[in-house]
């Protein structure tokens, strides 16, 4: 399989207007226009039934005590684990094409609904779902795309890595847990193939001078 975007260039920094947040002087970070990118793909095996999407995040600190503090950064040396931005199933197989916005245009607080999503297809639950619980502001189910925010102290720059999977059946087995890890379960499970794009963001003022 193949995966091509208009919105993503393969080992390259992801666009701003597709992260969840920016760099900002005053406040270290400010909200984005939090766009899901465009992403097509060809050449998936002929017993292919329905496809996923996924955006991971594998390099999310596994320790915050560093994270979003002053005059610190997140050790690079810090073990990463993977956080998942955007899970996006049941497209069927004459689909190949998402197009830009169409799953995602600003930062929705409390979430996103789902996880019924636009054309019938399904969302799961990205983690800012667990990122945000206690926040009085921002808690709650956050369904769909919902792109970059990596601390903006980190040392190392984070990849985002969107994947489509070909899976042999019509509908994911999902009815009632939308977790990541429950939707990365049901793919490996029924995956035929697969093609990524991995690209990459930082809210680190000094790494974007470098």
């Amino acid at each position: 399989m193949q995966l091509v975007s208009n919105s993503l260039t393969d080992q390259a920094p992801i666009g701003e207007k597709f992260a969840f947040a920016v760099m900002d002087p005053e406040n270290h970070v400010t909200l984005s226009s939090n766009i899901s990118p465009h992403l097509a793909w060809k050449g998936a095996p002929p017993q292919t039934k329905s496809f996923a999407v996924v955006c991971v995040d594998p390099d999310a600190p596994t320790v915050g005590d560093d994270v979003n503090q002053e005059d610190r950064e997140v050790p690079s040396d810090l073990p990463r684990a993977d956080f998942y931005h955007w899970t996006l199933f049941d497209i069927p197989a004459d689909q190949t094409e998402i197009m830009e916005g169409s799953h995602g245009e600003s930062v929705t607080p409390k979430g996103k609904r789902g996880p019924t999503a636009p054309g019938g297809l399904r969302h799961g639950l990205n983690d800012y779902t667990s990122w945000f619980a206690g926040d009085a502001d921002m808690e709650g189910e956050y369904f769909g795309y919902d792109g970059p925010c990596p601390p903006w102290n980190d040392s190392i720059p984070h990849r985002y890595v969107f994947t489509v999977y070909a899976l042999d059946v019509d509908a994911l087995p999902l009815d009632k847990d939308f977790s990541a890890a429950a939707i990365m379960e049901a793919i490996k499970a029924h995956k035929l193939d697969s093609a990524s794009i991995t690209t990459s963001y930082t809210l680190n003022p000094r790494l974007a001078k470098g």
